[in-house]
């Protein structure tokens, strides 16, 4: 790793650790002829993903622009942003295990439903009538209905 400031190739690790949940490396490190130290990433690169949306376009997979959705579901709750960054780092690890270089829009949309749906149920609702395009009050009920549903199934076991 070249210096920053004296551009010298030759730099020694004085320490590292493990960053993001294990998913980057950080080292200090110090150059062997200046002395200057700085710090260094290291992360896995994983290939770009591409999303195929409902109508067949295809974009670059953006973990931001997901994460501004669930935001907007989660407004006025009290689903914190830790979860939402864990939440959406779930997905992306799902994405990326299935091996596959595109992955449709829908596939997407159920990983998250199936997590807010753990999470709170008010943002399960907001995100569901957006993805799922409710164009009236049945649509709402339908919804609440599935969600009593898997609630009373799931306080039977």
């Amino acid at each position: 790793m070249k210096c920053s400031q004296c551009h010298q190739v030759d730099t020694k690790v004085i320490e590292s650790r493990d960053v993001s949940d294990g998913e980057a490396i950080r080292r200090r490190r110090e150059c062997t002829s200046c002395h200057y130290r700085f710090t260094t990433y290291e992360r896995l690169e994983r290939p770009q993903i591409i999303v195929i949306k409902n109508n067949g376009t295809r974009e670059l997979f953006n973990r931001e622009k997901l994460l501004g959705g669930l935001y907007r579901a989660c407004e006025k709750t009290p689903v914190t942003s830790l979860q939402l960054e864990r939440l959406v780092s779930n997905i992306e690890h799902q994405i990326y295990d299935c091996g596959d270089q595109e992955v449709r829009s829908a596939k997407i949309g159920d990983m998250v439903m199936d997590q807010l749906a753990r999470t709170n149920e008010v943002a399960y609702v907001r995100f569901a009538s957006v993805y799922r395009r409710f164009k009236d009050i049945a649509g709402f009920e339908r919804e609440l209905l599935q969600i009593r549903e898997r609630k009373t199934s799931s306080l039977k076991v």
